[in-house]
């Protein structure tokens, strides 16, 4: 692959960061996310006109999936407001507050009067149909990056589950107030952009007004390469994806050029036929076709002259237009597509896929694709949008960040998106509170940092990783209290280890802050040892149990002194020999021993003091 240079690639990078408020944006509910709720509702949005009496091509996409929207919500953090059943209230001062003070943290030029906007969103998001927003500053710079702009906004509903019908959200996170800072594109490679990302997110955190904790961050980013339009990569939430998804993304518009090189070599339009070709599939071994039948769906395809090769043709692995095609046509409620290149396989025949080219009119250097399903005439548009676009290389559109990856989502939002909010009132910024914030500036990130490493008696580097981490927050309530446990431990649990436990496929987003400080109380009180608290959460989140519970299901429950010293005793003596011809050597023998039979039950240095103990009175 050619350098960033050389593609001319450009990044543009958007951070999304909740603000740690009491109160949502535009009423008195709290920010905070709980388990149950009390109630449901359904709905089913519908696009708006701009003022210009256009329809956002988003929009319109969304719609036409036709899937009704299910809201859960409870009294304890949502109200008529999240519902859309009332007005607005005034917008949150506090929230205000916390969004000029990173304005003037960059330098950036803040507006005279804020002006709340409607962002039509109709996936279902937001109740409203739109998403507020608010201008609050222009310009200024970050790590030498101009920033485009500051905005205030209103974050979206927590996506539950979805299915082709019913989309399910709860409205917990709906309305936190939420800053968006928006950079100019840079041409830097993806580590630099991560960095820079870091870079962001620290000095948004050292305000200490800023949310923690999984979610709370996300970054949206902008790629593109040369000759080739923008695409927008939502809902990147960690750093270490960051540079993977960025790395893939270029990889893939990459691939998508070489691929409309190739095509360009072979025809100068697309050209298409489209016909149904269920009869020949009516007894068919392939179980999505028979499952498409039998639900009264149709067979339709699509022959595509002079694509022969080119659907399953991998410029880079894992890089195809076929693979391209099947994300989309999914957004439709529809499984996937079957195309040539990769046929017969599926359950789909030589002498059914011959039927098919002899109804299309297929020749040799043609390719067809199958699609399957109901309602499969806005899914085959769709296809054949997207071939024309193949002739040009990278399409325009919103992705979405899977893992290291990125998925398509839905086309790019255009201008007809944006209208003015006529239920909030404009908002003057006075002087006088511009020159209060100024007075207060929070202090910054090395600062903290060498204050947080005095504090904790933990050296610099620790006290980086759990700046840097979800769980700052967390460690000062444990450290605070859990005066056994050295801070450096703590450190290194919240980090390195609850990393590693993910990594291994563990759902660690089930580990509330009450529970982890739960499993750290019982860990002060010796109850259990320290080493067992990793094996302690496994179980805790493979079992959604309490730590009581996991360590009753490890055997860890704690024994007594008195039980502890009768085991050493036996220990000693079962050895005796050892402990006489070895002396003082002898004790990792012994410590080995010990820790067999109580790893997980009693803290390792007190277990190491009696060994100890024991052996200068036999030596």
């Amino acid at each position: 692959m050619l350098s960033y240079k050389d593609l001319n690639v450009k990044i543009g990078l958007e951070i999304h960061q909740q603000l740690a408020t009491e109160k949502k944006l535009f009423c008195s509910c709290k920010s905070i996310e709980i388990e149950k709720h009390e109630h449901e509702f359904f709905r089913r949005l519908r696009p708006t006109q701009s003022e210009l009496g256009e329809y956002d091509p988003a929009a319109l996409f969304e719609f036409k999936k036709g899937r009704i929207i299910r809201y859960i919500a409870s009294n304890n953090n949502s109200c008529l407001v999240e519902a859309d059943e009332e007005p607005p209230h005034d917008l949150n001062s506090e929230a205000l507050d916390i969004a000029l003070t990173i304005a003037m943290l960059v330098n950036s030029d803040i507006v005279d009067e804020v002006h709340a906007m409607r962002k039509i969103v109709i996936d279902g998001s937001n109740t409203t149909g739109f998403q507020r927003t608010m201008l609050i500053a222009l310009g200024g710079t970050i790590d030498g990056v101009t920033i485009q702009s500051i905005s205030l906004e209103e974050d979206a509903a927590k996506i539950i589950d979805e299915n082709e019908k019913i989309k399910s959200y709860s409205l917990d996170r709906l309305g936190v107030p939420l800053i968006e800072i928006s950079l100019e594109p840079v041409t830097n490679n993806a580590e630099e952009v991560a960095l820079l990302a870091l870079k962001i997110g620290r000095l948004l955190r050292a305000t200490k007004r800023v949310a923690r904790g999984l979610g709370t961050i996300r970054q949206d980013v902008n790629i593109s390469i040369a000759n080739g339009n923008v695409v927008e990569i939502k809902g990147v939430q960690r750093l270490d994806q960051l540079k993977d998804v960025i790395e893939y993304e270029v990889k893939r518009q990459h691939g998508l050029m070489i691929i409309a090189d190739m095509l360009k070599e072979r025809i100068d339009h697309l050209d298409t036929v489209v016909k149904d070709v269920t009869s020949i599939f009516i007894d068919s071994k392939s179980k999505i076709i028979i499952n498409a039948i039998k639900s009264n769906g149709n067979i339709k395809a699509i022959n595509i002259k002079g694509f022969a090769g080119m659907l399953g043709f991998e410029p880079y692995q894992g890089i195809r237009l076929g693979k391209e095609l099947g994300e989309m046509v999914r957004s439709y409620g529809l499984g996937g597509i079957f195309h040539s290149d990769e046929l017969p396989a599926y359950g789909i025949s030589e002498e059914e896929l011959n039927k098919v080219r002899e109804i299309l009119g297929t020749e040799k250097e043609d390719a067809i694709i199958l699609i399957a399903g109901k309602n499969v005439e806005d899914a085959i548009n769709a296809i054949i949008k997207r071939l024309e676009e193949a002739l040009k290389g990278v399409p325009a559109e919103t992705r979405a960040a899977k893992g290291n990856v990125t998925v398509y989502s839905r086309p790019r939002p255009g201008a007809a998106r944006m209208y003015p909010e006529t239920d909030i009132a404009p908002v003057v910024i006075r002087k006088e509170l511009l020159e209060q914030i100024r007075s207060n500036l929070p202090k910054g990130w090395d600062e903290y940092i060498d204050e947080l490493s005095s504090k904790y008696n933990i050296n610099r580097i620790q006290a980086e990783k759990i700046f840097d981490s979800e769980y700052l927050n967390l460690f000062e309530r444990i450290a605070s209290t859990c005066k056994n446990i050295q801070p450096s431990f703590i450190v290194s649990l919240l980090t390195e280890s609850m990393t590693s436990i993910e990594r291994e496929g563990y759902d660690i987003s089930i580990l509330t802050d009450d529970k982890l400080i739960s499993i750290f109380n019982i860990v002060n009180e010796q109850r259990i040892a320290k080493e067992s608290i990793v094996d302690i959460i496994k179980i805790m989140i493979n079992n959604r149990c309490s730590v009581d519970e996991a360590i009753k299901n490890l055997g860890l429950e704690s024994i007594s002194d008195a039980a502890l010293k009768t085991i050493i005793e036996k220990i000693i003596r079962d050895n005796l020999e050892i402990v006489k011809e070895k002396g003082d050597q002898s004790f990792n023998i012994l410590m080995g021993k010990a820790m067999d039979k109580l790893r997980g039950k009693v803290d390792g240095k007190k277990i190491s003091i009696l060994i100890k103990e024991k052996i200068s009175q036999y030596k």
